[in-house]
């Protein structure tokens, strides 16, 4: 009987249960420091997200620098930057390029990248904007700020054939990315398709966007590198 007995514990601990309850709980990717981190872009400013400064990062632990009218980018974690002078308001597009040189370089899953608008007080706990994001496995979301988190999109990443797709690992990929806003809508184009439509009046509103009018510029999530070229606002 002990022999039985002794045996019956020893599967029960190796049972697929008894190990997945005894391994440790699987722990999100938290965000690097870069080497060498700052603003290198003139007149540049940048902020990170709440959740990252909670957790101890600070801007400089994320790298922007221009070089050739080319924004280079590293995070380190997620942060929005912009320049001041870049404003918009009225019906207007914003749109850039998002060159990936090396997809996943610094992680082992996709992250997104893309166009902030309508950027009011920015800097400050009470700021608020929008941004369109893709990814280089053919999806993207839309996310704003006002002042917390608010999704537009699906609170998951929605895919759409016109993303590009990395070829894999280390592979380059590239995005034209544009946010519109018209009388009655915000809209995000990837690579010359809209990809969402919202109605201006679901994201105008209290506790999300104090207006699509303000300023204009780019985000990038945590752990992330590329380039962006052709950062531009056409009035309609």
């Amino acid at each position: 009987m002990r022999l039985v007995y002794g045996l019956a514990i020893a599967v029960a601990l190796c049972s697929p249960a008894a190990i997945l309850a005894q391994a440790p709980a699987a722990q999100p990717d938290g965000a690097i420091a870069v080497k060498d981190g700052g603003i290198f872009a003139k007149g540049w400013m940048g902020k990170i997200d709440p959740q990252e400064e909670k957790a101890g990062q600070v801007l400089n632990n994320a790298r922007l620098a221009e070089k050739g009218g080319t924004l280079e980018v590293r995070t380190g974690p997620a942060t929005t930057y912009w320049n001041p002078a870049n404003k918009a308001t009225g019906n207007y597009t914003v749109k850039a390029t998002f060159n990936e040189p090396a997809y996943m370089s610094m992680m082992n899953h996709p992250h997104p990248y893309g166009i902030v608008i309508a950027g009011n007080d920015l800097g400050t706990a009470e700021q608020s904007f929008v941004y369109c994001s893709a990814y280089g496995d053919g999806t993207f979301i839309v996310r704003g700020m006002g002042p917390a988190p608010f999704a537009v999109s699906s609170r998951k990443p929605e895919p759409n054939a016109a993303i590009n797709k990395a070829a894999g690992k280390m592979a380059p990929v590239k995005q034209e990315i544009a946010m519109t806003v018209t009388a009655d809508k915000i809209e995000c184009a990837i690579n010359g398709t809209v990809v969402g439509s919202y109605p201006k009046t679901d994201v105008v509103v209290a506790g999300k966007l104090k207006s699509t009018d303000g300023t204009y510029g780019i985000r990038f999530a945590h752990n992330t590198e590329a380039t962006v070229t052709g950062l531009t606002m056409t009035k309609h």
